[in-house]
């Protein structure tokens, strides 16, 4: 059974999971990511990780499993800056 409590959990996590989704969609349709910084994808994946350590450290499966959909989401978006840097 799911409480009030691990619904908004849940819910919080898809919602934050999927905000990159169509940045990522963006980029590989227009394969160019000049406007993305880097600096910026370093510091959400620096969070990311630590958000994901956490999870393990509480016993949190739902940050677990919504914080390491978001970094490999935005590892992805990572990658795919250098590979279409101009």
């Amino acid at each position: 059974m799911c409480n009030l409590e691990s619904i908004i959990g849940i819910s919080d996590s898809v919602f934050t999971a999927m905000a990159s989704l169509p940045q990522l969609l963006k980029i590989v349709k227009e394969k160019k990511a000049d406007d993305i910084s880097a600096i910026m994808l370093l510091v959400l994946l620096t969070g990311l990780g630590l958000w994901v350590l956490y999870g393990f450290l509480k016993k949190d499966w739902i940050l677990i499993i919504a914080n390491s959909f978001s970094f490999l989401l935005n590892l992805v978006i990572s990658i795919l800056k250098v590979v279409y840097k101009k």
